[in-house]
C-alpha cells in the first residue's frame, strides 16, 4: 500500500493530528503563554485549541510557515511527501497539476517547504580518522551551475561533506581564500583529513587540519585511493540536473532555499537510514519559528 494513502494525506482531521504529532511530541504547547496544561480541543473547529491559562485559541500552525495559509492541511502533507521523496525535486508547476492549487500557491507552498528546510548547522563535521570534502561550483545567473565563472553575475556554492555523514553548503559571492577559510574552518574538525581539488587557496587551508590531499583536475587527474573529491563531483551532479532539468532557472534571491533543500535530502537520504516517510516528518518538524510572506519569498518568480 502506497504512503500516500495514509489518512493524514486526505483528511484534514487526520492531518492536524499527525502534524501535533511531529510538531508537538510532548503534547501540546500554548503558542501564546507557552502553556502546556489545562488545554482543551475547541468542538467543531478542526485542530483548534483552547488554553485555560491565558484563554486564547490557538492551532498547532501558528508560529509557522503554515501560519495564515488557506491550503488544506492534507495537501500541505501531500507537497512536503512530494518535495522530500523526489531526488531531484518537483517542479511548481508540477505541484500545481498534482495538488489542483494556482501556480502562484504551488510556487508559495515550494518555498516555504525549502524554508522548513534550512536548519542550523550544529558542531563541525569529521573528526578523528574522518575524511571531509571541500569544493566549490558557481551558479550563473544565466547558465546555472558550472565550473567556470562565465558571464554574468555570478554566486559561489562551497559545499563540504563529510564521507558517510553531512554535507554542509554556503553561499558566498565570490571564491577568496579568507571566505574559503572561514567557512571551511567554521564547519570541519580540525583532526579531520581534507581532500580538496588543486585550487591555490586549499594548500594554506589544508595547513591547518590532521591531513590534506589534493588531486589535480586541471592535468585530468580525479582520485589518488582516498585522495578525492567525487563525492561531491555526484552531488554537484544531483545540483546541476534539478536546477537545469526540473526548476530549469532559479532567482538568485532564492538560491539558498534550492540549496538547502538538496542539502537536506541528502542529510536524509536513504543509505542514513531515512526512508520518505522519516524524511517528510523531518522537514516537517523544520515549520516552527519560521515565516515566510509571500512579498518575502519574492514574489512571481519562475518555479
Amino acid at each position: 500500500m502506497s504512503i500516500l494513502s495514509a489518512p493524514h494525506f486526505h483528511s484534514e482531521t487526520a492531518a492536524y493530528a499527525r502534524l501535533e504529532e511531529i510538531v508537538w511530541p510532548n503534547g501540546p504547547v500554548c503558542s501564546h503563554c507557552g502553556g502546556v496544561d489545562r488545554i482543551t480541543p475547541v468542538k467543531a473547529r478542526i485542530g483548534l485549541r483552547r488554553c485555560g491559562d491565558c484563554k486564547k485559541q490557538f492551532r498547532v500552525t501558528v508560529g509557522t510557515v503554515f501560519e495564515d495559509s488557506k491550503v488544506p492541511l492534507h495537501k500541505w502533507f501531500q507537497a512536503a511527501h512530494l518535495l522530500a521523496s523526489s531526488k531531484k525535486g518537483i517542479s511548481s508547476h508540477q505541484l500545481h497539476r498534482t495538488l489542483n492549487v494556482t501556480y502562484k500557491t504551488a510556487w508559495f507552498m515550494s518555498h516555504r517547504l525549502r524554508e522548513a528546510m534550512m536548519g542550523g548547522n550544529g558542531g563541525t563535521i569529521g573528526g578523528p580518522g574522518k575524511i571531509v570534502e571541500a569544493d566549490e561550483t558557481f551558479y550563473v545567473n544565466k547558465k546555472g551551475f558550472s565550473k567556470k565563472s562565465g558571464v554574468g553575475r555570478k554566486m559561489v556554492v562551497v559545499s563540504l561533506v563529510e564521507r558517510g555523514g553531512p554535507l554542509r553548503s554556503t553561499i558566498i559571492d565570490s571564491v577568496s581564500r579568507p571566505d574559503v577559510e572561514r567557512i571551511v574552518k567554521q564547519n570541519v574538525s580540525r583532526e579531520s583529513q581534507l581532500m580538496t581539488d588543486d585550487a591555490a587557496y586549499y594548500k594554506t587551508i589544508g595547513k591547518g587540519f590532521a591531513g590534506h590531499g589534493s588531486v589535480n583536475h586541471s592535468a585530468g587527474e580525479y582520485g589518488r585511493g582516498d585522495v578525492h573529491v567525487n563525492t561531491l563531483e555526484s552531488i554537484f551532479s544531483v545540483f546541476k540536473r534539478g536546477v537545469k532539468g526540473v526548476y530549469q532557472h532559479c532567482g538568485e534571491q532564492h538560491l539558498h532555499r534550492y540549496v538547502a533543500e538538496f542539502d537536506f535530502r541528502y542529510n536524509n537520504r536513504t543509505a542514513m537510514g531515512v526512508e520518505d516517510s522519516t524524511r517528510t516528518a523531518r522537514a516537517l518538524a523544520g515549520i516552527v519559528g519560521k515565516r515566510l510572506t509571500y512579498r518575502r519569498a519574492g514574489g512571481k518568480t519562475a518555479a
